[in-house]
């Protein structure tokens, strides 16, 4: 299937391992031109290298940015000028008790969570309407609509990129420029690796063990009952930004494995 991504130039923030490189390495292969994004410049240089292997004659490059540092993101919007496509993917969590969680952690989960995107979007959307064609994708999460007791902060970041990415889509219609988000639920992605290895370790039982457990009892209502993977989410995350998914605006589409136990 050709996917019509041949050309298009992509930015994909938090991109240097998990949901986010696969997503690079998909719209790679299909032929986009991407920049990539990590917080420090060895971990971008790695992931270029790692992309260019895997996807040979690959068009990437990489910007090495802190999205807790507002002039950061200016030096992302200064050395790139022009996108098709932008993936708002970065993102942090941290599970910690409510009573616990200080101002200066809320700031920081809305500075890199949420105005990350908005800052990006608020440059590349009117760029892209002018050239009437483009895509917003804001990688928000299940915890958006099911906020996890054990990170609130996290998941009312999550809602709010989901408001956010409907409320930019207003400002598209009559155009060929779309704006959507997708909600990952539980993905085996690297951090979720180290962490299932290290609680093995603790417990002393096989990964498979733990993450069986989790599924009983952190999240039993997913119908996966396992853990997506990076790939499962970038699927959706390449046809969203693609001119096939034309018709697709203003939607939150869940990866959830069906954890949301709802029919809409």
């Amino acid at each position: 299937m050709d996917t019509g991504l041949k050309g298009k130039v992509a930015l994909v923030t938090g991109s240097t391992a998990g949901i986010g490189f696969e997503i690079a390495r998909q719209l790679l292969k299909e032929g986009a031109a991407v920049w990539i994004n990590g917080r420090s410049a060895e971990r971008v240089e790695d992931s270029l290298k790692l992309l260019t292997k895997a996807v040979p004659n690959a068009k990437v490059h990489g910007v090495a940015a802190d999205f807790t540092k507002k002039e950061e993101v200016e030096l992302i919007r200064s050395k790139i000028q022009h996108v098709d496509i932008l993936i708002n993917n970065v993102g942090i969590f941290e599970p910690k008790d409510f009573a616990e969680i200080p101002d200066e952690d809320w700031f920081r989960f809305f500075e890199v969570n949420l105005l990350s995107g908005v800052r990006l979007s608020r440059f590349y959307l009117p760029r892209m309407l002018g050239q009437n064609w483009g895509r917003i994708l804001f990688i928000s999460s299940e915890s958006g609509i099911q906020i996890p007791e054990e990170m609130i902060h996290y998941g009312v970041t999550k809602s709010a990129q989901i408001s956010l990415a409907r409320g930019l889509a207003e400002l598209t219609k009559g155009t060929n420029v779309t704006v959507n988000s997708v909600l990952p639920g539980p993905t085996r992605s690297e951090g979720v690796d180290g962490f299932l290895e290290d609680l093995a370790a603790n417990k002393k039982v096989s990964t498979e063990t733990i993450e069986k457990e989790f599924f009983q009892t952190a999240r039993p209502t997913s119908l996966l009952q396992r853990f997506a993977s990076v790939e499962e989410v970038a699927n959706i995350v390449t046809y969203l930004s693609s001119p096939l998914s034309s018709g697709t605006n203003g939607a939150a589409l869940r990866v959830d494995g069906g954890v949301v136990k709802s029919a809409f």
